[in-house]
C-alpha cells in the first residue's frame, strides 16, 4: 500500500481508496490508533486502504479481521457511507452482527493499541480520528444513526 494525493493536494493512504467497518450491536465497535500511525492515539473504525480489485466492502471486513479478528461470517452488512476528496473515497460499511456472541480479539498491535465495544453516547467523549469525528458529526448524521439503530 502507498500514499496517494487527491486532485485537492490531500495525501490519503491508500491509492485505490480506503474502507472501515462501523459495527454495532448495542455499542459501536472502535480501535484505538497504535502511537506510531497517522493521528495515532485516536478512535476509529478499523479499517485501511484497498487492495486493487477489491471492494470496499470486502477491504473493510478484510482490514477487520486482520486488525481485531472478525470474521467476515460474523458481521452483516446493512449499508455503507461514502466520503469523497478529489477523487479519493472513504467508504464507512455499516454492519451488524450476524449472532449475539461476535468475538473480538487485538490481532495487529503494529496498527493498534486497543479496542472496545463503546456506547453510542460515549463516542463523542473519545479522542476521535479527525476525519471520523467528522463523519460521525456530519449534519446527516448517517453513522452516528445507524450506530443508534435508526434506520436512514
Amino acid at each position: 500500500m502507498s500514499w496517494t494525493t487527491c486532485s485537492l493536494g490531500h495525501a490519503h493512504w491508500g491509492r485505490y481508496g480506503a474502507a472501515g467497518l462501523l459495527a454495532r450491536d448495542a455499542t459501536v465497535l472502535l480501535q484505538l490508533r497504535a502511537g506510531w500511525a497517522h493521528q495515532g492515539g485516536t478512535w476509529s473504525v478499523p479499517g485501511g486502504a484497498l487492495d486493487r480489485g477489491e471492494s470496499p466492502t470486502q477491504a473493510a471486513l478484510r482490514e477487520s479481521h486482520e486488525e481485531l479478528g472478525l470474521d467476515a461470517g460474523a458481521v452483516v452488512v446493512r449499508g455503507s457511507r461514502v466520503a469523497l476528496c478529489g477523487g479519493w473515497a472513504y467508504e464507512t460499511v455499516l454492519g451488524e452482527p450476524a449472532t449475539a456472541s461476535c468475538e473480538i480479539v487485538l490481532r495487529d498491535r503494529s496498527e493498534s493499541a486497543g479496542h472496545g465495544w463503546v456506547p453510542v453516547d460515549e463516542v463523542d467523549a473519545l479522542r476521535l480520528h479527525p476525519a471520523f469525528r467528522r463523519a460521525w458529526n456530519d449534519p446527516d448524521r448517517v453513522l452516528r444513526d445507524f450506530a443508534s439503530g435508526i434506520t436512514t
